[in-house]
């Protein structure tokens, strides 16, 4: 293998590499139509899914951060409705993925079932259960778990337990016994993967090489320009051998380009780093938006820190009083920089989107950033089809903030937040 020299980047040239790989880069359409979801999936690779809803679920925000206001259920007939594109698996968290890269995870499906296969695990010692429940799925065709408990065989004994079955549904479908048949509201509906998965799709077979040097490869493309442990982190493929040794056979083929960025540093010394040949430098990025935590942009803390100097942790499971942001505070992207972090909720009975807590990032322009952040809550807020932004006094930037709203159609107010009544 021919070692090749490595260029040097910026680090604000990484930053727009990155923004840039992730759709950033792009002017947002006047209006959104499924062909647009379908290429931000193509740059994205995944949407992870979470259930907190106290402004909007993670999974609707990566398209909004990036098209603007768009419907949501289009988002729904696409994703969570029973598609012929899109299906559910663990390629990084719970995400949803296009269908036809289920076999890519073939190898991760087969090491769950050898794990749980071993005496002593669950699914050894329920296996009365898993096969329960996938004669129920065969003969009813998908079905949700509350379908399953309605039909619970409570008169063949002691044995079967409602939470066993939740638990058996999560098993075979890590094990890819399972796929997801859609959502009804949030609720998935489980079926036998060859009741959802095209036949084609099933016959496919893909070793776990190919595999994870297919998936490094579309990570290094979505981050434009990664480490080792950003391309280990982009599917949670855990194997740092496996994926180094990926990134070697894709700089011998021209795909990435070894880099080193500057700043991008460990004990003093430069972290490796790849660039894809599809990567793009733009002179600039002339963009605001507001991004869930799970944003690929961020969802590694250590990039994270490491390409925006964004320190953050979620605070959902934080006690209030010790909450230093916020219930929920989504980072504010302006041009390349994380300039500010706001804690949003959705008050729908009065028609508002509440700004909890508003704080800045050590980025932030004082004088110039407040503008760009209140046409974004202006922005959120309508695509909420919420009337009207409040905002509170907690944090630095909530006074900048609130006098930014001012004189926009959506009518602002204020508000005290608990903090603030307890303090």
């Amino acid at each position: 293998m021919t070692r090749k020299k490595s260029s040097t980047l910026s680090a604000a040239e990484a930053r727009r590499i990155t923004l840039a790989a992730q759709g950033f880069s792009r002017r947002m359409p006047d209006a959104v139509v499924p062909r647009h979801l379908h290429r931000s999936m193509e740059r994205l690779g995944v949407l992870q899914i979470d259930s907190v809803n106290v402004f909007a679920r993670s999974h609707y925000m990566p398209m909004f951060s990036r098209l603007g206001a768009y419907t949501p259920t289009l988002l729904d007939r696409m994703f969570l409705s029973r598609t012929t594109h899109y299906v559910e698996y663990l390629a990084h968290e719970a995400t949803f993925m296009p269908v036809a890269d289920w076999p890519l995870w073939d190898f991760r499906m087969r090491a769950w079932q050898q794990r749980e296969s071993k005496p002593g695990a669950w699914g050894h010692e329920h296996s009365r259960t898993l096969d329960w429940v996938r004669a129920e799925l065969r003969d009813r065709g998908p079905l949700r778990p509350a379908d399953l408990r309605d039909d619970a065989p409570r008169e063949r004994g002691s044995w079967w337990d409602w939470d066993e079955a939740k638990v058996a549904l999560e098993h075979l479908w890590r094990r890819g016994e399972v796929a997801i048949a859609g959502r009804s509201g949030f609720e998935r509906r489980y079926g036998l993967a060859e009741q959802i998965i095209p036949s084609d799709v099933l016959a496919t077979s893909i070793s776990e090489r190919d595999a994870v040097r297919e998936l490094v490869r579309r990570a290094s493309a979505s981050y434009g320009v990664a480490t080792i442990a950003d391309l280990n982190d982009y599917y949670r493929l855990r194997d740092q051998a496996a994926v180094r040794s990926a990134v070697d056979e894709l700089v011998d083929e021209g795909e990435l380009e070894p880099v080193t960025v500057r700043g991008w540093e460990r004990g003093g010394r430069p972290l490796p780093a790849w660039r894809h040949s599809s990567a793009s430098l733009p002179r600039r990025i002339d963009r605001a938006a507001l991004l869930t935590p799970f944003d690929p942009v961020i969802w590694f803390r250590d990039r994270a820190l490491r390409v925006f100097d964004l320190d953050y942790r979620i605070e959902i499971y934080v006690p209030a009083a010790k909450r230093r942001y916020g219930y929920y505070s989504l980072p504010v992207l302006v041009g390349d920089r994380i300039v500010a972090r706001v804690d949003l909720k959705a008050d729908r009975a009065a028609s508002t989107l509440q700004v909890q807590s508003a704080w800045w990032e050590p980025h932030a322009d004082r004088q110039h950033d407040d503008a760009r952040i209140a046409e974004e809550l202006v922005r959120a807020a309508l695509w909420q089809a919420l009337e009207r932004v409040s905002v509170s006094g907690w944090g630095d930037a909530s006074d900048a903030i609130a006098r930014a709203l001012h004189g926009r159609d959506t009518p602002v107010a204020r508000h005290q937040h608990p903090r603030e009544v307890a303090s």
